[in-house]
């Protein structure tokens, strides 16, 4: 059962940021004979952030490293809020909030490694994935049942739809169709 200061903080969030790599990915960086690099992303949380974006919210990602599979995946997921290449991610976040309007305790922020911890006791909400690494599944209000590359983000998105009471109607939107 969650708290009621975890549920006043769930109704605040306005906007995701995320990690990629251990969070949308499983982490792994995989590389072809041509060192093309690949990465395997879960249908589930591409569908997870397109019903967050249908709600109305936006959804970003924020990760240390550069990479064009991010850029042709966030294309696909109609994602425009792309930062990659930052290791300071809090200047990043603080950065994303004032040009969106927003209070940081509007942003959720979910991660899976130390360069993602100097984010969390900024933002509304900090969530990390099942497999995060120990000090930020500790420093997280929320840690995942599933490990990040396997819907992760999906479960994550569907607490927040849920408790603004805007997953049913969402659900009800595929029904009808």
């Amino acid at each position: 059962m969650r708290s009621a200061k975890l549920d006043q903080r769930l109704s605040k969030i306005r906007m995701i940021l995320s990690d990629v790599d251990g969070v949308l990915t499983d982490g792994g960086i995989y590389f072809d004979n041509q060192g093309i690099e690949i990465k395997r992303f879960h249908v589930r949380d591409g569908l997870g952030i397109k019903l967050w974006k249908k709600a109305g919210f936006e959804f970003g990602l924020v990760t240390a490293r550069s990479s064009h599979i991010v850029k042709v995946r966030a294309a696909e997921l109609g994602i425009d809020l792309i930062r990659q290449g930052f290791s300071d991610k809090l200047q990043i976040v603080q950065s994303i909030a004032e040009e969106h309007g927003l209070a940081l305790d509007q942003i959720c922020f979910i991660g899976d490694d130390l360069t993602d911890l100097g984010t969390f006791g900024h933002v509304g909400l900090a969530a990390s994935v099942a497999d995060a690494i120990a000090e930020v599944r500790a420093a997280s209000h929320i840690v995942t049942k599933l490990p990040g590359g396997a819907g992760a983000v999906r479960e994550l998105i569907e607490m927040l739809l849920k408790s603004q009471a805007l997953w049913d109607g969402l659900v009800q939107s595929y029904t009808k169709q």
